[in-house]
């Protein structure tokens, strides 16, 4: 499951778009979160307290997992701030952009005699 996430994340990280950049984050993430709650499993520790049955789980990798959790959705909130800022326009997509400043219809900037128009 966790070489599927990662899979899609940087195929999503490679395309274009600030969307999908965001998304292949998204999905990284999960992945980093998958992986390491599956490290804590409860065969290859022991019980953390003495009174505790063998069947208590370890808490450091949950810690760990919450961390990532913190960590990616301040990342994803920055980048999809980035992304508003950027404008309607989403990001990354190349458009057309029109000059302001060039003439409507095809016009040229001079005259019909080849000349200023003062």
């Amino acid at each position: 499951m966790v070489g599927v996430l990662v899979a899609a994340a940087v195929h999503l990280l490679l395309q274009r778009g600030q969307l999908r950049v965001i998304l292949g984050f998204l999905l990284l993430g999960h992945a980093v979160n998958v992986l390491l709650l599956s490290a804590g499993g409860l065969d290859r520790r022991t019980p953390a307290f003495e009174g505790g049955g063998e069947e208590m789980a370890d808490p450091l990798p949950q810690a760990f997992a919450l961390t990532a959790i913190v960590i990616s959705f301040g990342i994803t909130l920055y980048l999809l701030g980035l992304l508003s800022a950027d404008g309607p326009t989403g990001g990354g997509e190349q458009g057309t952009a029109e000059d302001p400043c060039a003439p409507e219809d095809g016009q040229d900037d001079v005259g019909a005699d080849g000349g200023d128009e003062r």
